[in-house]
């Protein structure tokens, strides 16, 4: 007894071999094939890093023209978006960078928006803009005028109560005590006086809210501890470069624009065209932002 082969299995072989059909492959099963991957392209620090070697600018130079720190330029260019301090910071560096290395800022801000969660709504500023400074001028003007009346009715008040305590002063005690009640009197008036000056410090936050609407007017308070400052006016003038004291203040005022860098963001309060924004970030967080008549949120 011979053991062979089967016939029928190598006349099987034979056909598939002949039509090269591969069940699931080429679609003779009836499945279409999947579909390859799309090439992606290059990345956002690959597209500014080759635009920046394309145009002969060096690190140290983006960073002196668009005043990001060098680690942050090396940062992004390695699509490392976590050292510039949020979204908001992150698509102001891609567009200073972008314009300084020659290329189109906005379409690599809509990659970053389209990569982080889409862009921020545009509906906010807006409304800042319409309802911020309104609202600040509208609440401080009656609170000072109430000040003032209230001010007005107490000397008022009390001069008339020393009058009177004057003309019993006499009429009960002689000669003797005349005197008392306009000595008396003129002093408690001018003691007074000062009594009723509480809302003085007020003028200073008014002064801010009644900044004209043509012209940023930027406020620094360093609240709790020393920061370093540097503004900059529309024209690139340099307006201040030092530190700011824990208790100092500096106000910067221009037609166009405020251009801030801060060292501590979370030691110096923030008051931009009567608005109070708050602290500028977080302690030992460097910030920069931009300010224009009108507009606090701009940067």
């Amino acid at each position: 007894m011979t053991i062979g082969k089967s016939p029928d299995r190598d006349n099987r072989r034979s056909s598939a071999g002949k039509t090269g059909a591969v069940p699931g492959r080429d679609g003779s099963d009836g499945t279409p094939a999947a579909p390859e991957p799309a090439a992606e392209g290059p990345s956002i620090g690959r597209v500014l890093s080759g635009a920046r070697i394309e145009a002969g600018l060096t690190v140290d130079q983006v960073s002196t023209s668009t005043r990001v720190r060098v680690p942050i330029v090396h940062a992004i260019e390695e699509d490392d978006f976590g050292r510039c301090g949020g979204d908001f910071y992150a698509r102001g560096h891609i567009r200073s960078i972008a314009k300084a290395v020659g290329i189109d800022g906005d379409e690599l801000v809509a990659r970053y928006d389209a990569a982080h969660g889409g862009a921020p709504a545009t509906k906010r500023p807006s409304q800042l803009l319409d309802t911020g400074p309104i609202k600040v001028t509208d609440r401080r003007r009656p609170n000072w005028t109430a000040a003032m009346v209230a001010a007005i009715c107490a000397v008022v008040a009390l001069i008339g109560f020393n009058l009177v305590n004057g003309k019993t002063g006499v009429s009960g005690t002689g000669s003797a005590s005349a005197p008392l009640p306009s000595g008396s009197g003129t002093g408690s008036v001018a003691a007074a006086s000062p009594s009723v000056q509480p809302p003085a410090p007020a003028p200073s936050v008014a002064a801010i809210a009644a900044a004209p609407a043509d012209k940023v007017t930027v406020k620094l308070v360093a609240e709790k501890d020393a920061s370093w400052v540097s503004a900059v006016d529309g024209n690139g003038k340099s307006l201040y470069q030092n530190n700011i004291d824990a208790g100092q203040d500096q106000t910067f005022t221009d037609a166009k624009q405020i251009k801030l860098v801060i060292g501590n963001a979370g030691a110096v309060h923030v008051y931009v065209n009567g608005k109070d924004l708050g602290p500028a970030g977080k302690d030992g967080q460097v910030v920069h932002v931009t300010y224009t008549p009108g507009d606090p949120q701009a940067g």
